[in-house]
């Protein structure tokens, strides 16, 4: 095991999380806030500690996917212990569990919550809180590797180990350019939507802070009501701002920086996904008609909610616990659905619905025709045995996590409702689920206990599982096999 190299790049993650707790430090300056100076101290302590890890010169040539799974397992993990203390310190969030379960939450992108008054934070811990939305939204290894002169192999073992989806490919040559490619387009799009929400009436620091949550498909909201006080105008724009950072980066590098309108939109998972959206939203208007008040607001409730939903935000404007069951199992089936890969939403992806999908087929068909040979293609490509394997592989995994983690919070004895949808909500990073953790609730009822187990789905999800299962695997760590 190659514990310089790791201790080298946690060292550089660290004082990374030093500079970005500069920003709600300087915001509490313009709001004139005490909570500034626990900032300002945290992004001292960060920068300080990183400093010191990576003093001693990386070595190398011993660096392997073992390395990058851990470094990036441990990463998120150090990087939501220092990133919860302010909230601690200030005893805004006094219990060291509650403001871990809220900045992991945060970082992930699940906008699980534990707090009953979220209006009772400072503006710089709001800020922060949704901040880390941001940070955690496109990865905190991609924005190194935008930033930092690193190694090929090294690039390639921490971008596989944090990036969503069944494979992960280059947008050019470079990983490190592709990096910067990917982080440009999120900055673009957080800039628009901050600039057209401004120009809608909405406050700045409003603006700026739902921009970041729905940038980084988070759902912290900085009222209790979430996002339901705001204008349809302005729900209307955050709408579909969620559903445009739900599609593959890959459909915006074709349209942007390849100029290939065409290609952007022959994508089969981006025509999958939006037809899925489309679907979902009418069904729901239709099944849910009775409860809306006339057709706009019909329209933007229940696509709200589906954008919502599918991207894996968590913001809401409706109560959908009150939906009929036809809408609420809908919702249901979409936080298992999940965005596209490649981009900053959660969930089981697109991709591999797709993939699983033809795999299905595939192997029907081998049992009437057994000596065709078919492959399965997406977007005009071949996609690898191995992959498909992979694919597999991953819905095992998935679903052995997700029935342990009802099982273990079931001690608490909350409904099947609560105890499942609580499960899937954190493991697939949305935030909101039904009953007790429904859009009106939050977490805060669990146990410590189920907290912890919850954190765990939440941190496995947004890694995809394989960097924290193999983190907790006892033969990781064993020799250097």
């Amino acid at each position: 095991m190659n514990f310089a190299s790791i201790i080298y790049i946690l060292g550089k993650l660290l004082e990374i999380e030093g500079v970005l707790f500069l920003a709600p430090a300087f915001v509490s300056l313009f709001y004139r806030e005490w909570q500034g100076f626990i900032y300002f101290a945290a992004a001292a302590i960060c920068t300080v500690l990183g400093r010191l890890m990576f003093i001693k010169k990386l070595d190398l040539k011993t660096y392997y996917a073992r390395e990058g799974f851990i470094v990036v397992a441990l990463g998120w993990i150090i990087m939501s212990v220092f990133g919860c203390l302010p909230f601690v310190v200030t005893a805004e969030i006094p219990s060291f569990t509650d403001a871990l379960f809220e900045t992991v939450s945060g970082f992930t992108t699940t906008g699980s919550s534990i707090l009953n008054d979220v209006e009772s934070l400072s503006h710089c811990s709001l800020f922060w809180r949704s901040f880390t939305h941001w940070i955690g939204g496109m990865g905190v290894f991609v924005f190194m590797l935008a930033i930092l002169p690193m190694t090929g192999a090294q690039n390639m073992h921490l971008m596989r180990s944090e990036s969503p989806g069944p494979d992960v490919g280059k947008l050019v040559p470079k990983l490190g350019e592709s990096a910067k490619i990917l982080y440009t387009i999120y900055f673009g799009m957080t800039v628009l939507e901050i600039i057209i929400l401004l120009f809608s009436g909405m406050p700045l620091f409003d603006s700026v802070t739902l921009s970041f949550g729905t940038a980084g498909t988070g759902g912290f909201g900085i009222k209790n009501s979430s996002i339901a006080d705001y204008t349809y105008a302005q729900q209307l724009i955050i709408t579909i701002f969620m559903v445009l950072f739900g599609i593959n980066f890959n459909f915006y590098f074709f349209i942007f920086i390849r100029r290939s309108i065409r290609t952007a939109f022959n994508m089969d998972e981006v025509r999958v996904y939006l037809g899925v959206v489309a679907a979902s939203t009418a069904a729901i208007m239709i099944n849910s008609w009775h409860m809306f008040e006339g057709l706009s607001d019909a329209f933007i409730k229940s696509f709200f909610q589906v954008a919502s939903i599918i991207t894996t935000t968590g913001y809401g404007t409706a109560d959908f616990n009150a939906w009929p069951s036809f809408s609420k199992m809908i919702l249901v089936g979409l936080m298992f659905v999940g965005a596209c890969a490649g981009s900053t939403g959660g969930g089981f992806k697109i991709s591999r619905i797709i993939i699983m999908a033809k795999s299905y087929m595939r192997e029907l068909r081998h049992f009437i025709h057994p000596r065709l040979v078919k492959n399965i293609y997406i977007d005009g490509r071949k996609v690898k045995d191995e992959t498909v394997q992979g694919v597999k592989v991953y819905l095992v995994s998935y679903v052995i996590v997700l029935i342990v983690s009802v099982l273990l919070i079931s001690l608490d004895n909350f409904d099947f409702e609560t105890n499942f949808t609580a499960v899937m909500a954190t493991l697939n990073n949305i935030g909101p689920g039904l009953s007790v953790v429904g859009p009106t609730g939050n977490y805060s009822a669990f146990s410590v206990f189920s907290k912890y187990i919850l954190t765990f789905d939440m941190l496995a999800g947004r890694l995809e599982l394989y960097p924290l299962l193999i983190f907790i695997n006892p033969g990781t760590w064993r020799g250097h096999r």
